[in-house]
């Protein structure tokens, strides 16, 4: 296990996924609804999980699109990780897109 942490991780947002530059994360204890952030670049996002809406920022339609397969696909994984970081415990990484 690598005990370098990212930035995002330093100020309480934990990477839970990385792919093709995009990089998946959730804050502990965060306001609902359910939704976890993502970033490409200098680009950042929030989206909602139950219906992927985008709730602030912007990704350019290559990324957003590859977030949303991958959101689709880990629908599930990303609510247990929502759950998990409300109760302030570690939450699991989830399979990056391939």
């Amino acid at each position: 296990m690598n005990d370098i942490k990212t930035s995002a991780e330093k100020v309480g947002m934990p990477e839970i996924s990385r792919f093709y530059g995009i990089i998946i994360a959730m804050f502990y204890d965060d306001h609902n609804p359910p939704h976890f952030h993502a970033r490409y670049g200098s680009y950042k996002v929030a989206i909602k999980i139950r219906d992927f809406a985008v709730l602030e920022g912007y990704l350019p339609p290559k990324a957003m699109g590859l977030v949303m397969e991958w959101a689709a696909i880990h629908k599930d994984e990303l609510l247990l990780d929502w759950e998990a970081a409300k109760e302030k415990k570690p939450m699991l990484p989830i399979e990056p897109l391939k």
